[in-house]
């Protein structure tokens, strides 16, 4: 009797019955595979990078004795490239808005190939470093795409771990350099350094192809006013409908486009060549726009002043300096740094959506300031002891090498290109990526273009203690000004910035409302923060920080 009265309750409030699973936590949503395959073939377009990279690294050796060209003419060589980037991530926001991301990370692709083959084929020196301007304009183009398109195609949950995936194939790029630099090491010098080069044209022709089954990304595709074919993507790219659609509604509202415009085709306000885009962010910028160019450049910069790809560049270099004088040792060692920087870059991917940006960068850095105090110790050392080698130095120095490297990968490589590409807001994203690509060049190719002339100057020890002190302005500059942005929405950021080293009373305040909309026990319908939406969230922060 008492269970037939329980169902009959059961009928009457139109409630079905609770079972012990009901009151189960909410599994963790499963990593959804169709974003997951998206970011992985959109990142593969970085491998070109890293492959130049490394490759140079030792076809330097080679090329200066078949080209008989002086150590300057060297470093112009490998750090060319990076000023001739320049060209590409300038060019790549202004194409990416035009042509969609997809077909600009093929162009990408395209240009790197040319350069690649034009690089292989090289009769001399001038030639050369026209391959090398060839090749940089599609660097400059994959570097900026990549990560765009990667973290507008990602849900939430996961955008941490596949916005890191540019990094993760440009140290897979160097290690691919560093095994083509020893397997073609035995091959006549004239040949062998040709070969190191043009390889590169083969990966450029399979991702530019592989690169054509992938969606375009939702966020351009409602710029365009194509909603339906954006609502398609989403839906694909979510961990549910619901997100979905949330994503949907946030992205019309940061394009412009009303709410109730739900039709597949809509008319967008279409800017004015372009010129807004630089106004808002350069000569008119929000107090939140200008805290997320100041975030996005400082990380580009302190990323390539510390000294990374002098360490990635001219580690043959390095090694030799430290006592190691066989050219096989040598180019051994260049492998290990290789596969060293890999395999700490896939233990970073895993750990950015699990930690959060802050406390993996802090770490990263700190570590990045203690190794290369230790490395210039030890070089220092070495250099001032002219009787035989000094073993524990030796073994220092090369122990130091690989130490920056995996601090490096684990935060400040990936978080640079997370971090930036997830800030900036919709109208924004591209014009204001490509500022930080082009800093980021801008530091890497000043950097590679005098390290040797730098260390003639001021020593080899003497320069990576330079780094070292560099690396610890960087971590005193990231702990004050950048918020933590793990598991934001990105159109959300315009509230957690604007405060600059006061940001921590936003976050605080975007915690409640969090907890408020998930439900924490005080579902009071009156309760701002479960009410307010981005707007209200902003204007409630502007009056508790006085902004």
């Amino acid at each position: 009797m008492a269970d037939r009265r329980a169902e009959d309750n059961a009928v009457i409030s139109g409630q079905p019955q609770k079972t012990i699973a009901d009151f189960d936590p909410p599994g963790k949503p499963k990593r959804n595979k169709y974003a997951f395959a998206c970011a992985i073939l959109a990142s593969m377009t970085s491998i070109l990078l890293g492959y130049d990279i490394g490759v140079m690294s030792g076809a330097a050796i080679y090329i200066k004795k078949d080209l008989k060209v002086s150590d300057v003419e060297i470093e112009v060589l490998i750090g060319i490239l990076n000023l001739y980037s320049l060209i590409g991530s300038a060019a790549a926001g202004r194409t990416s808005d035009w042509i969609g991301r997809r077909y600009t990370i093929v162009l990408a692709g395209g240009i790197f190939f040319a350069g690649a083959l034009l690089m292989g084929f090289a009769p001399n020196y001038a030639f050369l470093m026209f391959g090398r301007f060839v090749a940089g304009i599609g660097v400059g183009y994959a570097l900026m795409i990549a990560p765009v398109y990667t973290a507008e195609v990602s849900p939430a949950s996961s955008r941490g771990f596949l916005t890191s995936f540019p990094e993760v194939f440009i140290n897979a790029g160097i290690l691919f350099g560093y095994v083509s630099n020893y397997g073609f090491s035995k091959l006549p010098t004239h040949l062998g350094w040709r070969l190191m080069l043009g390889v590169g044209a083969v990966p450029a022709i399979f991702l530019a192809i592989g690169v054509l089954a992938m969606p375009e990304s939702p966020r351009w595709l409602v710029m365009q006013g194509r909603l339906g074919d954006a609502r398609k993507v989403l839906d694909k790219t979510s961990d549910s409908l619901e997100e979905s659609k949330l994503r949907l509604g946030d992205i019309k509202e940061a394009a412009g486009i009303p709410e109730h415009c739900n039709d597949d085709i809509v008319e967008v306000k279409k800017r004015s060549q372009g010129q807004d885009v630089w106004k808002e962010l350069l000569l008119h910028p929000t107090p939140a726009v200008r805290h997320i160019l100041m975030c996005a450049v400082g990380l580009h910069f302190f990323q390539q002043a510390s000294g990374i790809d002098a360490v990635v560049l001219y580690s043959p270099r390095i090694f030799e300096k430290a006592g190691i004088t066989n050219a096989d040792k040598v180019l051994l060692c260049t492998v290990a740094v290789g596969f060293v920087k890999t395999v700490f870059i896939l233990v970073a991917t895993f750990m950015l959506d699990r930690l959060g940006r802050r406390p993996l960068l802090l770490t990263s850095v700190a570590g990045m300031v203690v190794t290369l105090a230790l490395l210039g110790l030890g070089l220092t050392i070495i250099d001032h002891h002219h009787e035989g080698r000094i073993m524990w130095a030796v073994v220092l120095c090369l122990t130091m090498v690989l130490a920056y490297v995996a601090f490096f990968s684990i935060g400040m490589g990936p978080i640079t290109w997370v971090y930036s590409s997830e800030i900036f807001p919709l109208q924004l994203r591209a014009q204001g990526c490509s500022i930080g690509v082009a800093v980021n060049r801008v530091v890497s190719g000043v950097l590679s273009m005098t390290f040797i002339s730098l260390y003639k100057a001021i020593t080899i020890g003497g320069a990576f203690f330079l780094f070292a002190a560099i690396a610890a302005v960087g971590w005193t500059f990231f702990f004050t000004m950048l918020p933590e942005t793990q598991g934001r929405t990105l159109e959300d950021m315009e509230v957690l910035f604007g405060k600059f080293y006061r940001w921590r009373k936003a976050n605080a305040l975007l915690k409640q409302k969090k907890q408020g909309e998930h439900g924490d026990g005080n579902n009071n319908p009156n309760n701002p923060e479960i009410q307010l939406g981005t707007i209200g969230v902003a204007n409630l922060i502007s009056q508790s920080t006085g902004w």
